[in-house]
Order: structure tokens, then sequence, then C-alpha cells
């Protein structure tokens, strides 16, 4: 069994909705979500957020904090989740920024994903060295961490 189709029907017997704000994913967690049958039960709604200007207007990412650590941070990423939860009726929201490649930086390399998670308590985030896999690869594991984050907070709950 796939692990958005855990999510899914964990999501559903606790009744919880469920929200994504995703920038270097590009919607691929909603999208890994939705292709579950009876998401709709579940998914509330999913934010893409690529550039910075969606980010601000969709979520409410301060432009402080953008202009102070970058996209690519844990702040981004709170402030990210936070906002996916406040603009949406979902109880759990998950959110995604990163560096998929070509490129990096030597302070953000290539393959550097920050999370956050936002329900009941405070948001929690993390940052993930996935490497570089190449644009695609970072892609998917980033897709596949945020999942794995959804269904641990839905464990959490029970």
């Amino acid at each position: 069994m796939s692990l958005a189709t855990q999510v899914i029907e964990k999501a559903t017997k606790q009744g919880v909705t469920i929200a994504t704000a995703e920038s270097c994913t590009g919607g691929m967690v909603a999208a890994a979500l939705t292709d579950i049958a009876g998401a709709s039960q579940v998914v509330e709604r999913g934010f893409v957020t690529y550039s910075n200007a969606a980010k601000t207007d969709m979520l409410g990412v301060r432009q402080d904090t953008l202009d102070a650590v970058g996209a690519v941070s844990e702040e981004v990423a709170a402030e990210m989740a936070q906002g996916a939860l406040d603009w949406s009726h979902a109880r759990l929201a998950v959110s995604i920024t990163g560096i998929a490649g070509p490129g990096g930086s030597e302070h953000k390399p290539e393959g550097r994903v920050c999370f956050g998670l936002a329900g009941a308590g405070p948001v929690r985030t993390e940052t993930v060295d996935f490497g570089p896999l190449g644009r695609a690869g970072v892609r998917v594991a980033a897709r596949d961490h945020a999942l794995q984050l959804l269904f641990d907070a839905l464990r959490d709950e029970t």
C-alpha cells in the first residue's frame, strides 16, 4: 500500500483534513494524495507557491523573512505551513521549499529542502539534504518525505 494511500486512510479515520503548500515540488504532494480514491474527504486544498510573490500573496509569508533568510529556510517553511493552515479549513498542513537543481550554492546546495508541518501545536520544521539527486530525484524525495511527515503527524494524533 502506498504511503499516500496510508495518509488518506489514516486522515479519513481521524476526520482530519489536509492542506499542502508547495514550492519546489510544484503540487506533487497534492497530486499524490488526490490520486487516491476517497481523497476528497481529506484533501482540503493545495497551494503551489513557486515564486516569492506567491508565497507572500497566497500564504502570508513575510517579505522580511524572505529578505533575511531566503525562500529555502525553515523560517519560510514554517510561515508557509502556518499560512496554508490559516488560509484553509484544514486541520493539518505540510509545506515544502527547496532547491531541486540544477545548481544551488555553497550555503544552499542542490538537494536541500525545508519542510514545515502545522497542526494543533507549534509549527514543526526540519531541513533535509537529499544531495544532488538531479531535479526529478530531489522532487520525488521531497514529496515522499512530506507524505511521511503527514503520516507521522496523523499517527501522533491517535
